[in-house]
């Protein structure tokens, strides 16, 4: 503990100050009490054997006073850290934590709405700047690890609000190896992601999917909440331009050909903390991520679309970067959001999130030879629906097995969205 770590104890709004004089005032008490059991005899005697030395008597009184002050705040602060290196699994200064802790907590309400790794992408940002955050996430896949466990032990598929809790975990990057590990060998286990086999063990503790949901969120000491959309284990249902039905998320990018409209297999009643979150919300978010896979999903659950519209937040759109092969074929950005106007009304937005970036040349091929590419930003500021058009180079480039994959720049796309909404 250097003096630098002591002085941003007194950091405003750490409501630390509170607390440090009030155990001033109660050690002086203290001390009162001492000299009052100690008798007015003995003490009279330090008392003249010191004054007797006036040169002293000032040097020594002031420097006892520091001394305490100094080893009280020291005691205390070194207390609270190894207090906090057991109960944290992150190596970080008490003091940073208190600061950074309450300073999130004053930031704004914000819901993000979507799943995959779009919506991870965007919380990762967002969790740098408010704690007050919540995401909702579609809970319709139906393929890989989380498929099978959906198919073999009948819960919802774990796999995008795995993704979603680590992007919000204090230590993600280590949270992440664990999380995202995927087996590679055994007829049972291959295949699978242990976050998944976490939650779905979780789900089997605690009786629910919700509740294991919470209790993950404390073992990774998120920042936020992750909440389904519905509870209710329902898949999609897409009618392609030709008139042909396909069922299961997994299922429509090997079907090509543009999709005409999504619905969901059964009828889906809300989850109550997925509504209530974006009725206190002060900002919404839709996406970034798969038009038809991620964000409309949400939106076919009961009361969820009614709700964002009404909801007296502002109301965001990022949409993709990237064209998806076989569900967005040669979609724009107002082609997006003119498809998003079937599910919920475009006009109740006001703003949409475009990338307007260029992707390295090599990048972009490789996606071109595999039927992607950008998808261009030709919305409008007198666009058909009235929404302000947000405009920025948001392109990240990620290492992910093997190649360079375009993301979106969590941090530049979080804070343009708290930016524009202040």
């Amino acid at each position: 503990m250097n003096w630098k770590e002591i002085l941003k104890w007194f950091y405003p709004g750490m409501r630390v100050k509170r607390w440090g004089l009030s155990a001033v005032l109660s050690t002086i008490l203290f001390g009162f009490s001492i000299l009052l059991l100690i008798g007015k005899k003995w003490v009279g005697l330090v008392y003249d054997a010191i004054s007797s030395w006036p040169g002293y008597y000032y040097l020594v009184a002031g420097f006892s006073f520091l001394l305490g002050i100094v080893g009280l705040v020291w005691s205390v602060a070194r207390l609270a850290n190894s207090i906090t290196a057991v109960i944290s699994p992150v190596s970080e200064s008490t003091s940073n934590m208190i600061w950074k802790n309450r300073l999130l907590s004053k930031g704004e309400r914000v819901v993000a709405v979507g799943g995959g790794t779009g919506l991870s992408v965007l919380l990762k940002g967002l969790k740098k700047h408010t704690s007050n955050l919540t995401a909702i996430v579609t809970v319709m896949d139906d393929g890989g690890s989380s498929g099978r466990l959906r198919e073999e032990m009948n819960m919802l598929p774990p796999g995008d609000i795995r993704n979603c809790l680590i992007a919000l975990a204090d230590d993600e990057s280590q949270m992440s190896k664990v999380f995202q590990h995927r087996f590679r060998s055994g007829a049972e286990l291959g295949g699978h992601s242990l976050g998944n086999l976490i939650i779905a063990g979780m789900e089997q503790i605690e009786g629910g999917f919700d509740r294991a949901i919470e209790e993950t969120s404390n073992l990774l000491s998120i920042r936020g909440r992750v909440v389904p959309s519905t509870l209710k284990n329902t898949h999609i249902v897409a009618r392609l331009e030709d008139g042909k039905l396909v069922t299961g998320e997994s299922n429509l990018s090997t079907y090509p050909g543009r999709i005409r409209e999504i619905k969901l297999a059964e009828q889906a009643p809300p989850y109550s903390e997925a509504l209530k979150a974006i009725n206190e919300a002060e900002i919404i978010i839709l996406g970034p991520g798969s038009l038809f896979t991620s964000i409309i999903p949400n939106l076919l659950v009961d009361e969820l679309a009614f709700t964002i519209q009404k909801a007296r937040a502002k109301k965001y759109y990022v949409t993709n970067i990237m064209i998806e092969p076989g569900e967005t074929d040669g979609m724009s950005a107002s082609d997006h959001l003119d498809m998003l106007d079937s599910y919920i009304d475009a006009s109740k937005l006001d703003f949409v999130v475009v990338n307007n970036g260029n992707v390295d040349s090599i990048v972009l091929d490789r996606y071109v030879s595999e039927g992607s590419g950008l998808v261009q930003p030709d919305l409008k500021p007198d666009n058909n629906y009235g929404v302000s058009v947000i405009e920025d180079d948001l392109i990240d480039l990620v290492e992910l097995e093997g190649k360079n994959t375009v993301k979106h720049d969590h941090e530049r796309l979080a804070k343009l969205i708290l930016s524009s909404s202040r």
